[in-house]
């Protein structure tokens, strides 16, 4: 069969107060045989549905309600919508409209990856940390009507019952807790005789029991909903061990058996309880341990050893951005089933082998 390609597009600002001001969008139509498809695209925006060939005053009817940001009307309406074969994969969406997020760790790094695509899906979100100016920073960046800061040492168990509560007073609920602060520690390669049980309680009272006080205390006011989704940042280090300094690599082990323990008790309560484990993602923490570690090496090299040695997917480096994808999908009603689950995202490592580290005497 010949299939011919047929493709219209155009472009328009738009000025629904849902979207950024000057956004651009487009309408795409591509026919192929028999069959086509319509691409309403923006910087934030690409939904699709499977339709009959519209006519040209459909067309333009299509482009009208697209300019006035219903895009999604103008997939279903605009385009005689044929059954249920519509798919969205837009990162506006809306998966989370409605919902309120708690993330621990939200002022920088993965965490506020994880905002940002909360908020660009509907959410509201508390953006709980310890470092005031980039809190207060990003949740400025991300709107005033979207996000807030509230400073909250993990460590702290008072600290967050008042964040939690802050969010049930503001909100009025709770539905998402998205444990991610954590720390590293001493930046030294494992050695078990060079073990300094100070620095190990620190980091567990952080990565470990910071975590479990999130999980009580979001639990507390989810449970009577009977709804919620708790995500806990842990590690692939959790899973493989040695491939981090060894306090880490058992605060993530310990974040990977609370979630285990704490899952068949809340999924009673319709409360979700999941873990994302990462592989090595080129952060600046990333950066600097691999900067103690390969003290020759320049800063090119730690970033080689990260996207290419580390790596294990060829043609894909992981970014904050993926494990925000991960963690929208845990939270949405997408994931409704999904319980006591760890979702490692380390393209195989940890199905394999440990991660490619290249030998300290090379660099």
């Amino acid at each position: 069969m010949i299939a011919t390609c047929y493709v219209t597009a155009h472009m328009a600002q738009c000025s629904d107060p849902g979207r950024a001001p000057r956004t651009w969008l487009a309408v795409v139509l591509i026919n192929v045989g028999r069959c086509s498809l319509v691409f309403l695209a923006s910087q934030v925006t690409l939904d699709f549905a499977l339709y009959t060939p519209p006519r040209s005053t459909e067309m333009i009817r299509a482009m009208q309600v697209v300019v006035s940001g219903e895009s999604r009307r103008a997939a279903v309406a605009g385009f005689g919508f044929v059954g249920h074969c519509g798919y969205s994969m837009a990162s506006s969406s809306q998966r989370l409209a409605g919902k309120v997020a708690v993330i621990t760790g939200g002022a920088s790094g993965i965490g506020k990856a994880m905002a940002a695509e909360f908020v660009r899906n509907g959410a509201k979100v508390v953006l709980a940390d310890v470092q005031d100016d980039l809190g207060r920073a990003a949740a400025a960046e991300l709107g005033p009507n979207a996000a807030c800061y509230a400073c909250c040492d993990v460590t702290d168990e008072a600290q967050v019952v008042a964040a939690v509560d802050l969010v049930v007073a503001r909100h009025g609920k709770l539905d998402i807790m998205l444990n991610n602060v954590g720390i590293v520690g001493s930046l030294a390669r494992p050695r078990l005789s060079d073990l300094d049980l100070a620095d190990f309680d620190a980091i567990m009272a952080i990565n470990a029991r910071g975590v479990l006080a999130g999980m009580k205390h979001s639990a507390r006011v989810m449970a009577p909903r009977r709804s919620g989704s708790i995500i806990c940042m842990a590690s692939v280090a959790g899973v493989l061990g040695s491939v981090t300094p060894h306090p880490y690599s058992v605060s993530k082990a310990a974040a990977l058996g609370v979630v285990r323990a704490v899952a068949g008790e809340m999924a009673r309560s319709g409360v979700r309880v999941n873990a994302i484990s990462p592989n090595y993602i080129p952060t600046p923490l990333v950066m600097r341990i691999l900067e103690r570690w390969y003290l020759k090496a320049s800063a090119e090299e730690h970033r080689r050893i990260v996207e290419g040695d580390i790596n294990e997917m060829e043609g894909a480096v992981l970014e904050p951005d993926d494990i925000a994808r991960v963690a929208l999908y845990l939270a949405s009603d997408e994931a409704k089933y999904v319980n006591g689950h760890n979702l490692v995202v380390d393209s195989r490592s940890s199905v394999g082998k440990a991660p490619n580290m290249p030998s300290a005497p090379a660099l």
